[in-house]
């Protein structure tokens, strides 16, 4: 870990992490052990996750979890705080920009990309919240997109749904601020992950990208991970009720 920054304050905490199988959760969860926390995620993609707990060891725990199910995730929830500790820093990574049209957009598909992209956001944070009050404080990120910002057209459900993570930010700072529980939101980019290389990057694409960044390189999931560390820690003990855009000065 030679190459990036130790924040001692991290070091036994108990994290948990939703979609922390592969693509930015999983440089997340990475991360997060190499600090020397006990890290807990959940995720759908049951092969890829088997074989980053089982790379990262003991103190990385995988739970299988569909988010859309709010009970399975509260019993995720309480499994890996009853295995590793109460959970005082969630990350709140798990999304899927799946790209629709609008007049294919059914009320059910509606209502799923919201389930996918938001509520378990909020379920989440109420599950964690007791235990971090009964720590005396936590910290909770919530990872939004930058795609709204750039009225980027072609999955509106989408980015109308990551658009709400900044007003739910503001909301459960306010509301958990109280019991010492800090609530952020960092606004990635475009991240070049597996998904988004095999499903989405074209010569076009990449054009506009390196058109429209003030930086003129791809950005990588340890982009948003290793700042991710920096708000957890107590190094950001004032940051709260507040996005953080990291997009390589896009928008």
């Amino acid at each position: 870990m030679a190459d990036i920054a130790v924040y001692p304050s991290l070091r036994g905490r108990t994290v948990l992490v939703t979609g922390g199988g592969s693509g930015i959760g999983a440089a997340i969860v990475r991360r997060f052990a190499e600090q020397g926390a006990r890290v807990g995620f959940l995720d759908v993609n049951e092969p890829a996750s088997i074989a980053l707990a089982a790379e990262l060891g003991p103190s990385v725990r995988f739970e299988l979890c569909d988010l859309r199910d709010i009970p399975a995730l509260r019993a995720a929830v309480t499994r890996i705080a009853d295995a590793l500790g109460p959970v005082t820093i969630l990350v709140n990574n798990a999304a899927h920009d799946e790209r629709h049209r609008i007049e294919d957009v059914t009320p059910e598909y509606w209502d799923d990309r919201y389930a996918v992209n938001l509520r378990h956001q909020f379920f989440a944070a109420q599950a964690v919240a007791p235990g971090m009050k009964a720590a005396g404080g936590g910290t909770i990120i919530n990872l939004g997109s930058n795609s709204w910002m750039q009225g980027r057209g072609g999955m509106p459900a989408y980015t109308s749904a990551k658009s709400a993570v900044a007003g739910l930010t503001r909301a459960l700072a306010r509301d958990l601020g109280e019991a010492n529980i800090r609530v952020c939101a960092v606004v990635p980019g475009w991240i070049m992950t597996e998904r988004q290389i095999t499903h989405h990057l074209t010569p076009e694409g990449e054009a506009d990208l390196m058109s429209g960044q003030c930086l003129k390189r791809k950005l990588v999931p340890d982009d948003i991970a290793r700042p991710i560390l920096f708000f957890a820690s107590d190094e950001a003990a004032a940051c709260t009720s507040q996005s953080y855009v990291i997009d390589g000065g896009w928008v």
